[in-house]
């Protein structure tokens, strides 16, 4: 049936406490994965396997608790969503230099400031944009070969992400200076040769899922906006296998919905 945004928006104030975390998280370390010296103890080691894996994360340190006991985790399964209106979203990205990180757990490229998405009147400037082999989100309980998260901070720390699902297909020419540059081991941000357009990454097909989540790694802080587009994008074959030669699996287990509206706009 068809539900009036603003009435399920109200059940989402409860989750916005949690996002300051997640904002701090996402300025020294980023919702792909990486690290900060802050001059404080080491973090713990965690990973997607063995002694560091996801069903252990909880566990790690006191401040990963909420991987084990928060009730609004992301990734999900994107099925059964109420048909509605979530609310006006627009991406407004602009060109940018490359500045491409391998963080240890994904390839992570950071973005200069000027690009943003609008939910709702709220403008989120774009921090950076990282990829997953597999998907973390399943659509229907379909697994993609691969994801990229578009991580947002509004000007009052609120964090908002965009998903977009990918298969594979044709080269990816938006994407082609970021997978022929991918630096083979973990270091700080490398600049290299061309820019990228964001804009350019993203679906054609205006349809998506909207829900509150997670960061998908630790700390796991909840209070994130989630957008996920329908349409999968395409990446050829070399182009996904370049990727999975550096990170075999970087995708967080799907997660229990719990009691979240899930609402599906086309």
């Amino acid at each position: 049936m068809a539900v009036d945004r603003r009435s399920v928006l109200r059940g989402f104030i409860a989750c916005a406490c949690c996002a300051t975390a997640g904002a701090s998280f996402a300025e020294t370390a980023g919702h792909g994965g990486g690290s900060a010296d802050h001059g404080g103890p080491a973090a713990a080691h965690w990973g997607y396997e063995g002694e560091g894996a996801p069903d252990k994360w909880g566990d790690l340190q006191a401040d990963y608790k909420m991987c084990r006991l928060g009730a609004e985790q992301t990734p999900i399964d994107l099925v059964a969503g109420i048909k509605g209106d979530p609310g006006a979203s627009q991406h407004d990205y602009k060109a940018m230099p490359l500045r491409i990180v391998n963080n240890g757990h994904t390839i992570q490229v950071n973005a200069d400031p000027g690009s943003a998405c609008v939910i709702d009147g709220v403008r989120y400037e774009l921090l950076q944009f990282h990829f997953h082999h597999p998907s973390e989100h399943l659509m229907a309980g379909k697994r993609f070969e691969m994801e990229c998260h578009f991580l947002h901070k509004s000007a009052d720390g609120m964090l908002a992400v965009t998903g977009v699902l990918i298969r594979p297909g044709a080269e990816n020419g938006a994407l082609k200076a970021v997978f022929d540059q991918l630096p083979a081991t973990a270091g700080p941000e490398v600049r290299v040769a061309g820019t990228i357009d964001p804009a350019a990454v993203l679906p054609r097909s205006g349809g998506t899922f909207r829900y509150m989540g997670s960061l998908t790694t630790p700390p796991c802080s909840e209070g994130l906006t989630w957008t996920v587009f329908r349409e999968p994008i395409e990446l050829s074959p070399a182009q996904i296998q370049r990727f999975a030669a550096l990170f075999q699996g970087n995708a967080r287990p799907v997660q229990r919905r719990n009691r979240r509206f899930l609402i599906e706009s086309f």
